[in-house]
């Protein structure tokens, strides 16, 4: 009997990534892949342990998809990611209905993992992340045909006092330029226009490898592989943001005018004690120079409320300086107190319900930002990324390069025939909190 297979993820992008190169090496093996895991004789969560909330979710994911062994065909329920690398011991001990666990250095030994755990031998497999993929593990993607994320680095060496990622996920190291060139090529075979570059810390990539920062020479690279149009960056750090950074975004039209950089706040003294780069004035320098040298630049970043310390003070200040920066996008995070993190031993901890109605506000003044941000495209044309088409309401949709997948706003767009996964001459007609509509421009 062939084994039909589920894989499950939860998480970031990078999360994804990992799913796909184990879907890849499970239909390699010659077992079926199946998207319902009621259909599934074995399920894979991939799980995210970033937060609290985040551990919520994968657990409670566990514990419902358990129930499948009664209900399904279920045999066998694996859980990988970070969740398992942090904490192995409590979850085999404390989870019987688990049947084995990877870690985030250990996944693309999935199948030795599966075949242990139809053998009842509970395996564990979690060691030391040091792990890096390459271009030669098959992948199946899982997002649409025209869009991919290709991880340049994983790890992270910062130190954040609020962070669990260099626990979960090793020190920083950078694959190879030409492992990431190959694989970019790879996937614009395979039909893919948009690579979305991703890492715990982007703008470190190559320090470990060459002399010095590599990701300009990067980004001009992936963009001249044939087929691809967009090349998108998330997840820069703001203290290795450099100028010839700055220039390799001005200068390339293939490269995105979109920057993923995570500030985390803005008042001095928690920056200081969440050992951020630099202070307020540095970010606001760096802001500067990139906006005026790339003048329609979208601008992403999150803000963490409710720090140790933070008094209603710094929070009246950050909120004004989320004002007066006019983010293109924001995300907003309320403090989670990690074990293991030197945040969790700092004094004046803030209580759920104070960490919870700052994010509301927060959210609340970024709404009219972003309201009054959208407003700008109308009437301009821009070109649009054209994902899906929707019948009952007889509309294409589709993304800016102003827009990431998924967590970004969209595009509708009317009267006029366009192609899926291919770029189309939008003209902006209309402008709502996120998301923008037009006509297409034959």
């Amino acid at each position: 009997m062939i084994e039909k297979v589920s894989v499950v993820t939860l998480g970031c992008e990078k999360n994804l990534v990992d799913s796909e190169i184990m879907s890849g090496l499970i239909h390699q093996r010659g077992f079926s892949l199946v998207e319902k895991p009621e259909d599934a004789t074995v399920i894979i969560v991939n799980t995210c342990g970033f937060i609290d909330a985040a551990k919520e979710e994968s657990v409670n994911t566990i514990l419902n998809l358990a129930e499948l062994k009664d209900t399904a065909r279920l045999k066998a329920l694996i859980v990988s990611g970070c969740l398992t690398q942090r904490y192995k011991k409590e979850l085999m001990d404390e989870m019987p209905e688990i049947d084995g666990i990877v870690g985030t250095g250990d996944f693309h030994r999935i199948n030795e993992i599966i075949d242990e755990a139809l053998r009842g031998r509970k395996p564990v497999y979690v060691g030391n992340p040091v792990f890096n993929y390459e271009e030669n593990l098959p992948r199946l993607l899982s997002t649409p045909r025209h869009t991919a994320y290709v991880k340049i680095a994983e790890g992270c060496d910062n130190a954040c006092t609020f962070c669990s990622i260099p626990i979960m996920r090793g020190q920083f190291r950078s694959r190879s330029m030409e492992s990431i060139l190959t694989e970019v090529k790879m996937l614009s075979g395979q039909g893919v226009r948009e690579i979305s570059l991703i890492a715990q810390d982007s703008t470190n990539y190559g320090t470990d490898l060459y002399d010095g920062f590599k990701l300009p020479e990067l980004l001009n690279r992936v963009s001249e592989v044939e087929g691809i149009a967009w090349v998108r960056l998330h997840y820069a750090y703001p203290g290795f943001f450099t100028d010839e950074l700055i220039e390799a975004i001005a200068g390339n039209p293939k490269i995105c005018d979109y920057i993923d950089m995570p500030l985390q706040h803005s008042e001095d003294s928690i920056l200081k004690r969440m050992r951020r780069p630099g202070r307020q004035r540095d970010v606001r320098e760096l802001i500067g120079k990139i906006r005026s040298r790339i003048p329609e630049v979208a601008l992403r970043t999150s803000m963490i409320v409710g720090f140790p310390g933070e008094t209603e003070e710094d929070f009246e200040k950050l909120c004004e300086f989320v004002r007066e920066m006019k983010f293109d996008r924001l995300g907003v995070f309320a403090y989670s107190q990690e074990e293991d993190t030197p945040a969790n031993r700092l004094p004046n901890q803030l209580s759920d319900e104070v960490k919870q109605f700052r994010a509301n506000t927060l959210m609340e003044i970024q709404r009219q930002v972003a309201k009054d941000n959208a407003a700008k495209y109308v009437g301009r044309t821009i070109e649009v990324l054209v994902e899906r088409y929707d019948g009952r309401s007889d509309v294409y949709i589709g993304r800016s390069q102003y827009d990431a997948p998924e967590v970004d706003g969209e595009v509708f767009i009317s009267k006029c025939p366009v192609q899926i996964g291919e770029l189309s001459k939008v003209r902006i007609t209309h402008a709502y909190e996120y998301d923008l509509s037009g006509e297409g421009i034959a």
